[in-house]
């Protein structure tokens, strides 16, 4: 079944981590993804856990897509990026700004050999203002958002997640900007340049902290687990060493938790009647769950909440999670074969379509692996290869 975004090609020139990731999903969906690495290769392979000298991040984020190594700082490498430009879609970068336009790849070059050609430019602050050179990445985003400042306990320090957060939400972001642009595309026959920061994303998944502070001079605090909104809302350790969370955000589903653990009493207080007044008597209702929890082992207290139909879920790692029988259904975890580590299980496209379902077609590729292939398109055979590998221009 051809896939949704099928006839559509990318240019993935991006690193660490937003924009490849936007192309990652995107090529998930059908979408022709080339990924076109510095000969010495994108730094994610050798980035985080590997397996016999093979990155495993990269398995997951070069997952689907044709690895070819170019460097495009040769005037060699812009010519052969140039023709490649002229039959696709996207490009996807992450360079600092002005350095496409020194190579002589700014838009306005590309856009004279492809009008219609996307140009997604992610970086972490911007094409423009004062931060817009500054080397950025997820983290400072995540402390420059507000995010730090608002996570970690009351009395601890502004905590930073220990995971690519920003680049994570900047990536649904592009591919969700790639895809507004190539509709707008559709009615007028242009491209055009997105321009994200991974500053911004982040700052709209925070909430309402903007209008607050702007209407009412509120800045949130840090809370730990707990929330300003309701209460009982944390974690909680089961008898046999497990954890829980459980959320009461709405009043039913508060009631029900009290008469579970056997304080109906709370329910007939004025207070509990209200989400941000139960919050402020956080330190009562977490006592009376808390201590009815370490009671009872993980596996009992899931069932017993589910059986009383309020909101738990049990603190998983991986292996939970690998072991799940709802993400089994769901198909969330996916086996891809790989030709380097066999068989590789990873997370499997992000939602269902029933009439173009996305799949993932291959782990990340060896580096340089479809070179011959790819620029072989634009007539670039074997005796020029082997000339520009020789230059250092590809690999």
């Amino acid at each position: 079944m051809t896939g949704a975004l099928s006839g559509i090609r990318v240019l993935d020139t991006a690193t660490l981590f937003a924009g490849p990731l936007a192309a990652t999903l995107l090529g998930d969906y059908g979408a022709e993804v080339v990924k076109i690495e510095h000969p010495k290769g994108d730094p994610v392979r050798s980035h985080g856990a590997q397996r016999d000298g093979v990155g495993l991040w990269w398995k997951m984020l070069g997952r689907g897509k044709k690895a070819i190594t170019l460097y495009l700082g040769s005037p060699e490498g812009q010519e052969i990026f140039r023709k490649m430009v002229a039959d696709a879609d996207v490009v996807v970068e992450n360079f600092r700004p002005g350095t496409l336009e020194r190579w002589g790849l700014g838009y306005e070059e590309l856009r004279e050999i492809n009008p219609g050609l996307v140009l997604a430019r992610v970086t972490g602050f911007g094409q423009i203002g004062p931060y817009a050179k500054r080397p950025g990445f997820g983290t400072l985003a995540e402390a420059m958002s507000g995010f730090a400042a608002i996570t970690g306990e009351p009395d601890g320090p502004p905590t930073l997640p220990p995971f690519g957060l920003a680049d994570g939400i900047a990536a649904l972001t592009t591919a969700y900007a790639i895809m507004t642009a190539l509709r707008a595309r559709e009615r007028t026959g242009r491209g055009q340049v997105v321009d994200l920061a991974i500053i911004e994303p982040i700052l709209t998944l925070l909430g309402p902290q903007i209008i607050a502070y702007d209407q009412l001079g509120q800045l949130q605090e840090r809370t730990g687990n707990r929330s300003v909104n309701n209460a009982p809302r944390n974690t909680y350790r089961t008898r046999d060493g497990g954890w829980v969370a459980i959320s009461t955000s709405a009043q039913s589903i508060a009631e029900r938790v009290m008469r579970l653990v056997g304080r109906p009493e709370f329910i007939d207080e004025p207070w509990f009647a209200s989400g941000a007044e139960r919050a402020k008597h956080a330190d009562e209702l977490d006592e009376a769950v808390g201590s009815w929890i370490a009671q009872r082992d993980r596996d009992e207290v899931v069932k017993a909440f589910e059986e009383a139909q309020a909101a738990v879920a049990p603190i998983y790692t991986a292996a939970d999670v690998m072991s799940d029988p709802q993400f089994e259904a769901l198909g969330t975890i996916a086996t891809v074969d790989d030709d380097e580590l066999g068989p590789v299980k990873m997370q499997n496209v992000l939602f269902r379509l029933s009439e173009t379902p996305g799949r993932i077609e291959s782990a990340g590729a060896p580096l340089g692996a479809h070179t011959s292939e790819v620029l072989g398109r634009y007539g670039i055979g074997e005796a020029e290869l082997a000339r520009l590998r020789e230059k250092g221009v590809v690999r």
